[in-house]
């Protein structure tokens, strides 16, 4: 009884494996159908039904080669694969070209059968989901290719280098002195940099200087208001198209915001009083803003093309150094001055990243620190981070940044000024 009910279990599990085969091949299928819907009949090699079985035999397949033989699964995969290539590249009577992408979907189909087939059933699904996407996208990435320029090849292919040629080969470990380096986190840096200058880039193309910058620097600045900075400053020493020092600007005003947001979720003991010492600076961090896009608005009006370097690797490598250096500094604290060099090891990490602090603090027992010295510590850590960023624009961007730098300090004058009366309400 016992075995029966084995034999079923793994009967049900197989046929739900080359259902799942099916599957891939019905998805790439309809779109294949699709595309071949105009051609005359005769022509078609394969459609909706021809793929959906291209992918049934490809999880047949697999399930011969597991449950009986596996030369005999090896047997069928090439004879089926062997069948394809002779269908698809027999001479033909009429002159209708017929394009390789059919082909090779058709290979890819009966691969991905043998995938799911094999047991990898939700691997294989997703598998064919992107393929059939690719697919689809046939126009769009004709169109694409054929608006693209040289710089922006070269700017995308060395991304493309920096992220999948370095990083995956990177230790992922901390090293150095006072093992105060992890090199695969500390290239992510350079990965989030260089990356938001190509997605402003391409922003800035698609939707306009003026409302992909601000795009840009909304999506960053509720990630990360420093890597953002770090990219729109070293463009804007080089006169890049967009409201440039509005996005440097917006993005901070986010990042106030994202602390409150995060201090709600993380450490709502601290919320209120928190939020008094933040409020402030972040409706001047706003009005701020406001202020230097009503100056930037006529310019980026005037401005017509993007600018001509969408990928900068030297700010990229210098706010990498920059990283490094904070990160060294808060290990030689912990490491030399005990508690009380966790409480500078907490602002040094803010000045770089608050949210780094954010969730430090959040860690720490219930009742560790006062609710009013945990405050003032973590606006501490936000007022170090505009100060950090405000040295980005003034030495990245040079006189360019005047603008942004300014919005910058306005905010952290403010917020100085709320800390320095909290601290003195304390004493």
């Amino acid at each position: 009884m016992q075995a029966q009910t084995a034999s079923d279990a793994v009967q049900i599990a197989l046929g739900l494996q080359l259902l799942a085969a099916l599957g891939a091949g019905l998805l790439i299928g309809i779109e294949r159908g699709w595309r071949q819907r105009a051609a005359a009949d005769g022509t078609r090699v394969a459609g909706v039904r021809t793929f959906t079985l291209i992918g049934g035999a490809g999880g047949l397949a697999a399930v011969l080669a597991l449950q009986l033989s596996q030369a005999l699964g090896a047997v069928f995969l090439a004879a089926m694969a062997a069948l394809l290539l002779a269908v698809f590249l027999r001479p033909r009577a009429c002159s209708d070209p017929r394009d390789a992408t059919s082909l090779v979907a058709a290979l890819l189909t009966l691969g991905l059968g043998a995938l799911a087939g094999g047991g990898y059933t939700a691997l294989a699904l997703a598998l064919a989901a992107l393929a059939t996407l690719l697919l689809s996208a046939r126009q769009q990435a004709h169109s694409l290719l054929a608006a693209l320029t040289q710089e922006e090849l070269r700017a995308l292919v060395r991304y493309a280098v920096l992220a999948v040629g370095v990083l995956p080969f990177l230790p992922n470990r901390d090293m150095g002195p006072y093992l105060a380096w992890n090199p695969f986190k500390l290239w992510l840096v350079v990965l989030l940099i260089t990356g938001f200058s190509i997605a402003g880039y391409i922003a800035r193309r698609l939707i306009g200087p003026a409302r992909g910058t601000l795009a840009t620097a909304a999506i960053g600045g509720a990630y990360s208001s420093t890597a953002v900075t770090t990219a729109f400053s070293s463009q804007l020493r080089e006169g890049g198209n967009g409201p440039l020092a509005t996005g440097i600007a917006l993005a901070s005003t986010i990042m106030y915001a994202r602390v409150l947001i995060l201090a709600s979720l993380l450490a709502p003991a601290i919320l209120p009083r928190l939020a008094l010492l933040l409020g402030p600076a972040l409706a001047s961090a706003a009005l701020a803003t406001l202020l230097v896009w009503r100056r930037e608005e006529n310019g980026v009006a005037r401005a017509s093309a993007p600018e001509s370097r969408p990928f900068e690797l030297v700010p990229a490598l210098g706010f990498l150094l920059a990283v490094a250096g904070a990160a060294l500094l808060v290990r030689w604290s912990q490491a030399n001055f005990g508690g009380a060099g966790g409480g500078l090891s907490l602002f040094l990490a803010g000045s770089v990243d608050v949210d780094a602090a954010m969730v430090a603090y959040s860690t720490l027992p219930s009742g560790a620190v006062p609710d009013a010295i945990a405050a003032l510590a973590l606006a501490g850590t936000v007022a170090s981070n505009m100060a950090f960023k405000a040295g980005i624009v003034f030495t990245a961007a040079g006189r360019a940044g005047n603008r942004a730098g300014l919005a910058l300090l306005s905010s952290l004058g403010v917020l100085l000024a709320s800390l320095a009366f909290a601290a003195f309400r304390l004493l």
